[in-house]
């Protein structure tokens, strides 16, 4: 814990405005494109726990300082937490993150976040969660986990299975990137505006004196505009996404992508040439997960999220997010080594074991508290 605090002492990281009766909080690490390092996570878990408690705050606006609403949690400092000290220091990052993603999934008052640059990862979690996500022409989404060996979490499994067909395995498995009339085409975001017009946007907003989503939702309306997706999006062949993403096995998908490939569309050679460099082990239980998180709520998906993670973390089954950090995010020489490194070597006792308990003195399962009461918020059933 001490080494997760001391790491980065830049302050600062989280900026709070008040305006009447909003807030507004920006993420402020911009050389970083804001990923998330635990203090932030700690800020902003405290700012929106306090906020939510007074009654003079009606609405919280989040937002990102620079090209970057958020790009994800610093994974690359995490890595070197653990390699130097313990497993359980990832761990316990990756519980204060998904604990603060369900209280914005469960936030008792309107919050509005504005994406008006990248978002990847665990900035996802923090937009795409909770009730309003506001985009622009400059956002651009993606979920890469797999090339780092790892899988999309931070709830990823909740709202990539509820986007149109199977758009959302599609996302997962490949970490291709959309821009932001796909993210309000598909659902991940709930209003396109352009971004000339967020100025005027935050400062409506600000004069609203209340927490009624109804009220914020008819304000965002207003600024709201329909935008048609580019020639070369994927979502235009949501067809074919859904033909060669619906398969039940990996390999299928690869099969069916290898067949449409003969049509020469690009964003199916990407997806190729993508998931070939992914981590096998990661294309696995990424589909799985997903998979999963169709018949489980947000609760249930970030306590199985947690359990995947800390199997992960702690190399229960191989060390891929490890070598993949290194290939990409330090030595990036962009040559990881996957183990296994086929397909066909990764078997189903593999990817079940993320799936269950970690069996390790030093672990507990993740515990949602209702707001209502300390009781527990169900079980990752499968």
């Amino acid at each position: 814990m001490a080494l997760l605090n001391s790491f980065e002492r830049d302050t600062n990281l989280v900026l709070v405005e008040e305006k009447l009766s909003t807030r507004i909080i920006t993420l402020n690490r911009p050389q970083k494109l804001n990923s998330l390092n635990y203090d932030m996570v700690s800020e902003l878990s405290t700012n929106l726990r306090a906020f939510e408690k007074q009654d003079n705050i009606k609405l919280v606006i989040l937002k990102g300082n620079g090209n970057a609403f958020c790009a994800g949690g610093d994974a690359a400092a995490m890595v070197r937490f653990m390699t130097s000290g313990h497993w359980t220091f990832g761990a316990t990052f990756y519980k204060k993150q998904l604990i603060l993603d369900h209280l914005i999934a469960t936030y008792e008052k309107p919050l509005v976040s504005i994406i008006n640059g990248i978002v990847m990862g665990g900035g996802a979690g923090l937009s795409m969660n909770g009730r309003f996500c506001v985009v622009t022409e400059n956002a651009v989404f993606a979920m890469p986990e797999a090339s780092l060996g790892l899988f999309p979490d931070v709830g990823a499994s909740h709202f990539l299975s509820r986007l149109p067909g199977f758009f959302g395995e599609y996302l997962g498995l490949t970490g291709a990137r959309i821009g932001g009339g796909e993210m309000s085409a598909c659902g991940l975001a709930t209003h396109f505006v352009p971004s000339v017009h967020l100025p005027s946007l935050e400062r409506e907003l600000c004069r609203v004196n209340s927490a009624n989503a109804t009220v914020i939702g008819v304000i965002l309306g207003l600024f709201a505009q329909k935008t048609p997706t580019r020639e070369e999006s994927a979502y235009r062949s949501l067809d074919v996404i859904n033909e060669c993403f619906s398969k039940n096995t990996i390999e299928e998908i690869f099969s069916a992508l290898e067949y449409q490939a003969v049509n020469g569309d690009k964003w199916v050679l990407a997806a190729i040439k993508s998931m070939k460099s992914a981590s096998p082990t990661s294309l696995k239980i990424s589909l799985k997960s997903i998979r999963v998180g169709r018949k489980q709520d947000i609760n249930q998906c970030l306590i199985r999220e947690f359990r995947m993670a800390s199997h992960t973390i702690r190399r229960t089954v191989n060390s891929d997010f490890y070598e993949g950090v290194r290939a990409m995010l330090l030595d990036k020489d962009k040559k990881p080594k996957w183990q296994p490194s086929k397909l066909e070597l990764v078997t189903t006792e593999m990817v079940d074991q993320f799936f269950t308990k970690v069996d390790d003195e030093d672990w507990e399962d993740l515990q949602l508290r209702n707001k209502f009461g300390p009781a527990i918020l169900g079980h990752a059933k499968l």
